[in-house]
């Protein structure tokens, strides 16, 4: 192993395995179609099948193969995940640096994200679900609008840190236009922060999909997602275990791998952190 890549791997060693874990489950989503079998095929004399040399993963109370279903239902969490930390951090920027640039409508905006935050996330997410008919879109909705005051909080006290900098000032001073600063001052100073916290979204999204899949108000049910395997091996778990592991140990996998991400993402862009490394 060339020296230079030892040093990084030793420095960065919680950005590497959370890089190592996500990039396996996304490349495991990418090539489902390629490695796994239809998810949703039933063979009633194939059921609740042990693991095996034909059934790796067993299979359910319906006859359907868990590997199959486990692979598929990777893809679901994950475009849930990355489509939530997109959608609110796009929205929550947007919000954030026009409440922390502008005191004016700082107390309005501020006041209605407090107002969003004080309704819980699920029950939120199972009321719009409820009003509307479930599918993967709705999921990702619903999830996105307890997520997004979290961001525009965070936004927005960034900027209020960066709008007392000198060279903002002179900006200013000088008839700079308030979206050039924005866009070209501002911005680029609170990416680092922004991209830890959408990992951080995007595991917390895959934990809420899970469960509101368990609960039955999530994706519909012919949809393969490890919070719905979940939820219909519950009832045979002293019976069939191996409903229930395989896709809870990808979930677990998967949301550690993000959250370590995360944290060797901070570790590697703080400029404190990073030195002390």
């Amino acid at each position: 192993m060339p020296p230079g890549l030892a040093t990084w791997l030793r420095r960065h060693k919680l950005l590497a395995l959370g890089g190592v874990l996500v990039g396996a489950m996304i490349l495991l989503a990418a090539v489902a179609p390629l490695i796994a079998g239809d998810p949703v095929i039933l063979q009633a004399f194939n059921r609740n099948k042990p693991p095996s040399d034909r059934f790796w993963f067993g299979t359910d109370n319906f006859g359907r193969d868990v590997y199959n279903r486990t692979v598929f239902g990777a893809r679901v969490s994950l475009l849930v995940g990355a489509a939530v930390a997109a959608l609110s951090l796009s929205i929550g920027v947007t919000i954030g640096l026009v409440a922390g640039f502008d005191r004016r409508l700082d107390a309005v905006v501020m006041r209605i994200m407090d107002g969003l935050m004080a309704i819980p996330g699920v029950l939120l997410a199972i009321s719009l679900i409820a009003l509307a008919k479930p599918s993967v879109a709705i999921v990702i909705l619903a999830i996105t609008i307890p997520e997004v005051p979290r961001v525009v909080r965070l936004v927005r006290s960034l900027v209020l840190s960066v709008r007392e900098q000198p060279y903002i000032e002179a900006a200013i001073s000088a008839g700079t236009p308030r979206a050039r600063i924005l866009r070209r001052h501002v911005l680029p100073n609170i990416v680092p922060p922004l991209i830890v916290q959408g990992t951080y979204v995007c595991a917390s999204a895959i934990l809420i999909e899970a469960g509101l899949s368990f609960l039955g108000a999530g994706t519909p049910a012919e949809i393969p997602t490890w919070g719905n395997m979940i939820a219909s091996g519950r009832s045979f778990f002293q019976l069939a275990p191996w409903m229930i592991f395989f896709p809870g140990a990808c979930l677990a996998i998967t949301v550690l791998g993000i959250n370590l991400l995360g944290d060797g993402l901070r570790d590697s862009l703080d400029p404190r952190i990073a030195k002390r490394l």
